[in-house]
């Protein structure tokens, strides 16, 4: 009776989970969305994550795919023209509006156009009710009211060009090659969104209105307005202002392209004499459902991210060996088009072994296609999942603007249901408890399908090319190879600490500060932790540890080995485990953990989930007690650096670089070397090993910082097992200040590349030295913000000579105080000269005292704005840590932030640049094409 009873209940539970297949996925209803008349959908969110601050996106479900022969560009222009004239914010009026208000032009302000949408943003806007009502103006004008007048079409032509001009290099060529192939010559084909200049510098005015008119409209728009705000009052705002904006008469249909299916491999070989080291890309393209989700998507979604994951992490095994024909390989599927899914194989062979490596790395999907997976790996990635969704939910409530959005967009543009996460939760445990290898088997198989085949190949010139022929062949051969035997692990139940001995220490004494709200740890064996408990970001815990001495105490000869000791530590592993077995240790956790070498300090930096503190912990215990050098990985590693010398022999921006070095400091400085051979050749294993045992041989004389949601009582027994038990000594070291000169005190070099694309790219800097002071750091600061103001006004808007001309400065504190400042963009080589005579000018005027009050103002309402928001993060309070107990002061004591920043007044400006200008040392080096 009891086994009939169980057979029932099988039963029955396998119905409710076929019957369930069908229903919809659980709506997050903590976002509201509504329609109104005109067709216009809205988002609202209220989330105090940032707080006091909201973010306004306006998603247009046009992009340049919609466009004619005669169109391309006109999506990107118009997104360009966003910001040039509305209705209610004529000229400039939407950026100055909101940069009065501390918002940066780049990072608060910023749009994007794709094939398939485009997207306008201002984020991190203060909750004033004022700028409440213009954030949603602004929405409003973006939905139907550019002005598009002929001044500033024409005036942003020129921006257009400059932008095109500063991303086309050899990668975007070979991309270009690519999209007929990637795409089957369908529209997306010829519809890069950046466009053709001639059309971007030859369209009638009316045809960018026309497009705007018939593609610009309230039924293809959504706007989604997130932050800490009042939903109901959004709500009624978002009715009274929108539902007046007129509906389309007789609208275009928004057609949506389909990528033509193909039987046989379609094959590209792309080369470009910028590019030295080749890349395979085979993809199998798939039909993507627009429908209303359901839990059978989520069940497929599920399976075929955890197909590929799988198989991912078999490729990665493969490419740790020495003797691997490729230096890395990824596999996913990801949607690649608005009606195409794509299942893809990024292949980087090494150097002469293109056919090897996609035999190589097929050979490993063919595995997966005939045999499937083993238990241990379903297990182990269902186990990754599950701490995945656990984590989410609990920072549910501090999921950050642009991720919210991002679900929004997938909701609007994909129909793409945006999921109770908790509930969604639920119903994936009860699919995972379904899941059979047989199901994740079938998974890969289809995902593998024999038609609408891709595969691009960027090759070399001059060597031995995947041809499409041999393509085939290897396809058919390894499909067909009997030797082909099941994937087998042997790693299963071991812990990180497994087979260690620790011996605990104790905590020897606690000191409270109350001023930052902190504890500070002294440990048995010498070690002091500062700590915080916060939980402004749930489920969130940071960890710093930090000690002078750096690069700075590193010999000449072992710089090279020093460069490249991250690459080594990370290819190691850890402890008794290997790069590919510690993931499958750490599987189900969340913890990192990471060393690094600065120029003046060593650092451990790692963070984790609440539960997951002990994990992060063991991570620090090994790093010092047990780290790994694995004389494998370093030949897999002599791999990667061998051919990274070949790519970046050909690359400009490679070339850019070295120029730069080469000029400040000569061809021979030991300490500001190239990446060249000789280089490479002073690379060693050893050396390597002796710099990071020298490093981080005491951990004592490290400072350690916690920041984060971990409560005093799980933290403290941690702190005594795995930080107070590491062995340590007395000793302890500083830095040295090996600052190495420039070649003058006034550098100026112009150095000529041959570039496929001619541009001109220009780099000028100036520094001095100067007190280490807090408002020394705020007026260099405002020093470089200011200059970014002029140079985005001068040679954007007014010259249209540059697209994104980016000036900084910063004051130094180690290994000594050093005000800096930086300028650098790209132009047409024939407006050089007179864009820098602009720069050089505008220098000239700010040590003249001629700075806007205005400019002054929008920087240091950046600043405060900035600060006030930084607060809802976590990684304020680590901010205010480090800065008391290395640099000797306290962030939140208003002497040490508003008395300084509402003190910085023009003339403090103009003395930093008028000592920059006069008695700085400064150079400028201008790399121009070639003849």
């Amino acid at each position: 009776m009891r086994k009939l009873s169980a057979i029932i209940c099988l039963f029955f539970s396998l119905s409710i989970i076929a019957q369930d297949l069908s229903a919809p996925i659980p709506v997050d209803q903590s976002i509201k969305k509504g329609v109104l008349p005109n067709g216009l959908t809205y988002y609202i969110k209220s989330t105090d994550v940032v707080k006091d601050a909201a973010s306004y996106y306006i998603i247009q479900n046009v992009g340049s795919v919609l466009e004619n022969d005669d169109q391309q560009g006109l999506a990107h222009f118009l997104e360009h023209m966003a910001f040039n004239g509305t209705e209610n914010f004529k000229g400039k009026g939407i950026l100055n509006t909101f940069q009065e208000k501390g918002l940066v032009f780049g990072r608060d302000i910023n749009a994007y156009t794709g094939f398939d949408e485009t997207v306008y943003n201002i984020d991190n806007v203060p909750t004033e009710p004022e700028l409440i009502d213009k954030g949603l103006l602004v929405l409003h004008d973006w939905c139907n009211y550019l002005l598009l007048t002929d001044e500033e079409i024409d005036a942003e032509r020129g921006v257009i060009k400059e932008e095109w001009r500063t991303r086309q290099n050899g990668q975007m060529r070979l991309y270009q090659t690519s999209l007929p192939i990637t795409f089957n010559h369908s529209v997306y084909s010829d519809r890069l969104p950046i466009g053709l200049m001639r059309i971007v510098e030859n369209f009638e005015y009316k045809a960018l209105r026309d497009f705007y008119h018939d593609w610009y409209r309230t039924d293809l728009q959504a706007i989604a307005i997130v932050g800490d705000i009042d939903v109901n009052e959004i709500e009624s705002k978002i009715k009274n202002l929108f539902s007046i904006i007129p509906a389309i008469e007789n609208p275009r249909e928004r057609f949506i392209v389909e990528v033509p299916e193909n039987s046989e491999m379609l094959y590209s070989l792309g080369m470009d004499k910028e590019i030295s080291t080749s890349m395979l890309d085979f993809g199998i393209r798939h039909k993507k459902s627009l429908k209303d989700q359901t839990v059978e998507d989520l069940k497929a979604s599920l399976l075929e991210s955890m197909a590929t994951q799988m198989l991912s992490a078999r490729i990665n095994e493969e490419a740790q060996k020495p003797d691997a024909s490729f230096l890395g390989a990824r596999a996913g599927y990801r949607s690649m088009a608005r009606a195409n899914n794509a299942f893809g194989i990024r292949i980087a062979p090494k150097p002469g072994q293109q056919q090897q490596a996609f035999a190589a790395v097929l050979t490993e999907v063919v595995r997966a296609v005939k045999f499937g997976y083993t238990s241990s790996e379903i297990n182990r990635t269902i186990k990754e999942f599950s701490n995945y969704y656990e984590t989410q939910i609990a920072k549910k409530d501090d999921k950050r603007h642009g991720s919210i959005i991002n679900l929004i967009k997938d909701d609007y543009l994909n129909n793409k249901t945006i999921a109770d996460i908790a509930k969604e939760y639920e119903i994936t445990k009860q699919l995972f408890e379904s899941f059979t290898p047989e199901a994740l088997h079938n998974t890969i198989k289809r995902l593998y399908s024999k038609n609408n085949r891709y595969l691009n190949v960027t090759g070399v010139e001059g060597k031995n090319n995947l041809t499409e022929a041999q393509a085939k062949e290897i396809i058919q051969l390894v499909e067909n190879d009997p030797k082909i035997t099941a994937y087998t692990e042997a790693f299963d139940g071991k812990t990180l600490i497994s087979g260690l001995t620790i011996k605990e220490g104790s905590i020897v004494k606690t000191e409270n500060n109350a001023d930052l709200g902190s504890t500070t740890y002294t440990l048995s064996n010498g070690i002091k932790v500062h700590y915080k408990f916060v939980d402004k970001q749930k489920n969130t815990v940071a960890f710093n540890a930090i000690s002078y001495g750096g690069n700075s105490l590193i010999s000449d000869e072992d710089l090279p080995s020093a460069n490249l000791l991250g690459n080594i530590i990370q290819m190691s592993g850890l402890g008794d485990y290997s790069a590919t077995e510690l993931p499958k240790v750490l599987a189900g956790k969340t913890a990192t953990m990471s060393p690094s070498l600065g120029e003046t300090t060593e650092n451990l930096k790692g963070s984790s989930t609440t539960k997951d503190v002990e994990t992060m912990l063991q991570l620090v215990h090994l790093y010092f007690e047990k780290p790994r050098f694995d004389e494998q990985a370093f030949q897999v590693l002599q791999g990667g650096i061998n051919n990274y010398l070949i790519r970046r022999n050909k690359d400009i921006g490679e070339q850019m670089k070295d120029g730069i070095t080469t000029t400040l400091y000569g061809n021979n400085n030991p300490r500001k070397r190239v990446f060249n051979q000789d280089f490479v050749n002073d690379v060693t294993f050893d050396k390597m090993k002796s710099v990071y045992l020298s490093r981080f041989d005491n951990p004592a004389d490290f400072e350690y910082f916690i920041v984060g949601d971990v409560k005093a009582e799980q933290l403290e027994p941690l702190l005594s097992m795995y930080i107070a038990s590491l062995p340590t000594t007395t000793g302890t070291e500083t830095y040295k200040d090996v600052t190495q000169s420039w070649a003058s005190d006034k550098v100026d070099e112009d150095v000529f590349l041959k570039m496929e694309d001619p541009k001109t790219n220009v780099n000028i800097s100036f520094k001095i030295a100067n007190d280490y002071t807090v408002k020394n750091r705020f007026v260099t600061q405002a020093l470089g913000a200011i200059m970014q103001l002029r140079l985005q006004e001068t040679l954007r808007e007014e010259e249209g000579g540059v697209y994104s001309p980016r000036a900084q400065a910063f004051l130094t504190k180690e290994p000594k105080a050093l005000s800096y400042m930086s300028i650098s963009f790209d132009c047409n080589p024939d407006l050089a000269e007179k864009l820098i005579a602009i720069v050089h000018n505008e220098l000239t005027k700010m040590s003249n005292g001629e700075i806007k009050q205005d400019d002054l103002d929008k920087t240091l309402t950046s600043y405060k704005k900035s600060r006030e928001q930084s607060k809802s993060n976590n990684s304020y309070d680590m901010a205010l840590l480090t800065t008391f107990y290395r640099d000797g002061y306290n962030m939140n004591d208003v002497n040490n932030f508003e008395d300084v920043v509402n003190n910085i007044i023009i003339k403090d400006i103009q003395a930093l640049a008028k000592k920059l200008q006069v008695k700085g040392k400064s150079f400028e080096i201008v790399f121009k094409p070639a003849k």
